[in-house]
């Protein structure tokens, strides 16, 4: 992989590292590839059983489109008139997000600085937040005389709601690490030094922990969001019948029996 993105995988957890701190993480075509690459990597790896997603340096998470990259770009595109560089969002941002939501295992964002634009959006993909209390999110689509992409139109209503996500991207401002705790865009606020030892320790206990069961509880809420309650219950009997075919299950089960720690095999 480019090294504008780190991978490695290590007793089940897989990290993700963006790797252009001098640039706050910003998303060149580089990043943009590396990044879509090390997902699909860790979400099709079935030794992988979590992922942690975060970034270098301590001032950004990601903040978005590398700007002074598509700027270049632009202007590529208007004297050849090939138009290639919005499709960053069909090649890049949409598989970015498809890979984070639908992984079947858990994926932590560990949010060290500023998220904006689409480093917000992915980590609005992710299943849990730790976000170092030095943080800060924006929308920032709508200042550069964009529309939301990264998934935040479809994340970010279900995080905050309709009304107040509207007005985060129709008046993009810089959102504290606590307001963001306070609206649940933040899961866990923690001190800035804490914040890698606080994430790894997190995505290490669900990397030990049941796979399939937290694969399927992925499915069902991402169910629920869009399906009746009908439809709800019995997405609900489809995946609890899976999950409690698994191998976990039964060892979660004896180990209760015997008052004992389980010991998962993620499968």
């Amino acid at each position: 992989m480019a090294d504008t993105v780190l991978y490695e995988v290590s007793d089940g957890l897989a990290t993700i590292t963006l790797n252009r701190p001098e640039a706050m993480n910003a998303l060149n075509v580089a990043a943009k590839v590396a990044l879509r690459d090390a997902v699909r990597s860790a979400a099709d790896d079935d030794a992988v059983r979590a992922v942690l997603l975060t970034a270098a340096g301590d001032r950004a998470f990601c903040v978005g489109q590398d700007l002074k990259e598509h700027i270049g770009l632009l202007a590529e595109d208007r004297e050849t008139g090939s138009g290639r560089t919005m499709s960053t969002v069909r090649e890049h941002y949409n598989p970015i997000v498809k890979a984070i939501t639908g992984a079947a295992k858990p994926v932590v964002a560990a949010v060290n600085g500023v998220a904006a634009g689409a480093g917000f959006g992915f980590a609005l993909a992710a299943d849990y937040r730790i976000v170092a209390d030095t943080a800060a999110f924006n929308t920032s689509f709508a200042g550069v005389a964009l529309t939301a992409d990264s998934g935040i139109s479809w994340t970010l209503p279900r995080v905050v709601g309709p009304g107040r996500a509207t007005d985060l991207l129709l008046f993009p401002r810089s959102l504290s690490a606590q307001e963001a705790y306070e609206l649940g865009i933040a899961n866990r606020l923690v001190p800035a030094a804490e914040l890698r030892a606080e994430a790894e320790n997190v995505a290490r206990a669900l990397a030990e922990g049941p796979t399939v069961a937290y694969a399927a509880l992925k499915e069902s809420v991402a169910y629920g969001l869009s399906h009746s309650l009908e439809e709800a219950l019995e997405k609900e009997d489809e995946l609890q019948t899976r999950a409690g075919s698994s191998e976990d299950h039964a060892i979660a089960v004896r180990a209760f029996v015997n008052k004992e720690k389980p010991r998962y095999l993620g499968r």
